[in-house]
């Protein structure tokens, strides 16, 4: 009859890839040392990592991202605070790809295609 659907995982690996580490160095030096609120930049650290922690659990609840459409739906966004989490899903693992503020052109989304 029909092919049996493959069951999502119960967890799925989060490997965060060195230009999301970068992007999130970025956003929290800026708040610390530029904008002069390091408490700021610790509780926006924490609300990332929380988001990404969210990711692992359930990536597929998170929308697709609208400027890289795949017909398996893998690339996806969680937004967190002012920013967007943009990550793959392939398989049971999950990659993030990087951290763009929402305000930004989201013409830079493409390049993150490119990371492995």
């Amino acid at each position: 009859m029909g092919q049996a659907k493959k069951a999502a995982p119960a967890t799925y690996e989060v490997r965060v890839s060195s230009n999301a580490l970068q992007h999130l160095r970025e956003i929290t030096g800026y708040i610390a040392f530029v904008q002069h609120q390091p408490l700021n930049a610790i509780k926006v650290g924490d609300a990332i990592d929380a988001t990404i922690d969210r990711i692992g659990i359930t990536p597929n609840a998170f929308r697709e991202v609208a400027q890289l459409p795949t017909v398996s739906k893998m690339y996806r966004q969680a937004v967190c605070l002012s920013w967007s989490i943009v990550f793959r899903i392939k398989h049971d693992e999950v990659l993030i790809l990087g951290i763009i503020h929402t305000a930004s052109r989201m013409s830079k989304l493409k390049v993150l295609r490119k990371i492995r």
